[in-house]
């Protein structure tokens, strides 16, 4: 058996004796776009298994200026929504031949610091998935110059340094409000994220903005300044402390299904109340969590794969497909509104 230090010292020169080819054949077996013959790629990738050859790939991207690599920065692991997009994100770039560096970034500082180690990283692509990525951070990342693209995805940024991947939050809002008032709902109070600004969302915006031009009042709302069920509980719990039973919503609009299972687990548990017969509730995002029994979320479905799959397309370098931040996804109706 080869020891360690044996496989250490494998090269491609050696993977080209044991399959009788050149080391230029070597190098363009590992490369996926390559021209080489079915037959000549079979024999070299059966000498590297053969003697446990890998190829450089911080060397391969040194000599090509790619390194096949994205950093996939998340700030809110609390929303269950973040964990549907990386399984999208990560399996669509995987098949096309992009691996990712996930980095877990802490707060709005952190977020600066962790864009400036992918630049050194040498990153195809930094894509920013949450809430606490300001001017700031992204002003450094496209400062060191080393990060070839900043996207910011599932959310609108309008910094001209970004290209943003997202539904058409003004289209699926429209909808969602369209359908509450068509329920006959009269009292809505909408529940919002994080009020950001550099990677922001139009829902409570267009919920407002809406109700307002068709029922000529402007609803009331609250934000537990995160997307993490476990807030919009304590919040929405402690909002209706201070409410009489008579000056109750009849129906509240959340942000995201985060909020709207925390803001149900208070009204079911905490005050007991009946959804959808004492007050209704709607989400955004159509997790699978909101598919369950418990909770039966009438929410909106944004088209993931379909923008993980154009966000192949820029990393590829081809033409930017028209309405990156204009993708329409699907309402979904269930029995909680």
């Amino acid at each position: 058996m080869a020891t360690d230090k044996a496989l250490d010292t494998v090269t491609a020169d050696d993977v080209a004796a044991l399959a009788g080819v050149s080391r230029w054949t070597v190098n363009r077996a590992f490369k996926k776009e390559a021209s080489i013959s079915a037959k000549a790629r079979k024999r070299v990738l059966e000498a590297a298994a053969a003697l446990g050859y890998a190829p450089d790939l911080l060397a391969a991207s040194l000599a090509s200026d790619r390194s096949n690599l994205v950093a996939l920065l998340v700030d809110d692991f609390s929303n269950p929504h973040k964990l549907v997009m990386l399984e999208r994100l990560t399996r669509i770039l995987r098949k096309n031949g992009w691996d990712t560096l996930l980095v877990n970034t802490l707060d709005t500082e952190d977020a600066s610091a962790a864009l400036l180690n992918a630049s050194q990283r040498r990153v195809d692509a930094a894509v920013l998935i949450g809430s606490g990525f300001d001017d700031k951070a992204l002003e450094t990342a496209h400062g060191a110059r080393r990060l070839k693209k900043l996207i910011v995805f599932a959310r609108t940024s309008e910094n001209a340094n970004t290209v943003s991947i997202c539904c058409d939050d003004h289209l699926a809002m429209t909808e969602l409000t369209d359908h509450v008032i068509a329920r006959g709902y009269q009292r809505p109070l909408f529940v919002a994220g994080p009020q950001t600004q550099s990677a922001h969302l139009m829902r409570k915006e267009t919920f407002l903005k809406r109700w307002q031009e068709v029922k000529g009042s402007k609803p009331s709302f609250i934000t537990p300044n995160s997307y993490d069920p476990d807030r919009a509980f304590t919040l929405v719990k402690e909002h209706f402390n201070h409410i009489a039973p008579d000056d109750r919503p009849d129906i509240l609009v959340c942000e995201n299904d985060s909020i709207a299972m925390g803001a149900y687990d208070a009204l079911r548990y905490a005050h007991g109340l009946r959804i959808p017969d004492d007050i209704a509730l709607t989400g955004f995002d159509d997790t699978p969590q909101a598919a369950s029994p418990h909770y039966r979320l009438t929410t909106y479905r944004q088209p993931i794969s379909a923008m993980a799959e154009d966000l192949v397309q820029i990393l590829k370098g081809e033409s930017p497909p028209a309405g990156l931040d204009r993708f329409t996804g699907q309402l979904i109706i269930r029995e909680s509104a």
